[in-house]
């Protein structure tokens, strides 16, 4: 709309100015109301929105939560992983590492699992550390991830998903 305006001034020496302002907020209303994304939730984009008079979805309201890392037991190795996809499914990547009793780096493993589920991801993760444990001969392994589903999987020996029971 802007070159639109421009092109308009330039060759038949006219300008709308209020009309191409309101043609943006108007198209700029159907892109934010026809999204089902909220926002970032910073300021620069609630501002821009409130210039143009549109309602806002704001995302979800975060909770802090104090989180303690907990030391294993003398003769333990604590493993964290983590992992994510970005999309469903998309690029995905998943890491861990290996701490002993007294907190020191022991190891730590990054993989890339090109394009996944967030489930499959979590799964893999797990799988990956316990296979490094075995590697490293490790017996004594506490092992956390932040998927309960992942955690009841393993417990219960059930609802792992197909491609992963071997």
């Amino acid at each position: 709309m802007i070159w639109r305006m421009r092109n308009y001034a330039h060759f038949q020496d006219k300008i709308e100015v209020s009309r191409t302002i309101l043609v943006i907020k108007d198209l700029t209303c159907l892109v934010v109301n026809s999204s089902k994304t909220p926002m970032k939730n910073d300021m620069f984009d609630f501002n821009v929105l409130k210039f143009f008079g549109i309602n806002t979805r704001t995302g979800k309201v975060l909770c802090h939560l104090l989180v303690r890392w907990k030391f294993p037991s003398p003769g333990w190795v604590k493993i964290n992983t983590d992992g994510a996809a970005r999309g469903y499914p998309g690029l995905a990547t998943c890491g861990g590492i290996f701490r002993g009793s007294m907190g020191e780096f022991i190891e730590a493993f990054f993989v890339f699992l090109e394009v996944q589920t967030a489930l499959v991801v979590e799964f893999y993760e797990v799988i990956h550390a316990m296979e490094e444990a075995q590697k490293m001969g490790l017996t004594n392994v506490w092992l956390e991830c932040d998927s309960d589903l992942v955690c009841v999987a393993f417990t219960a020996r059930t609802n792992v998903p197909w491609m992963l029971r071997k």
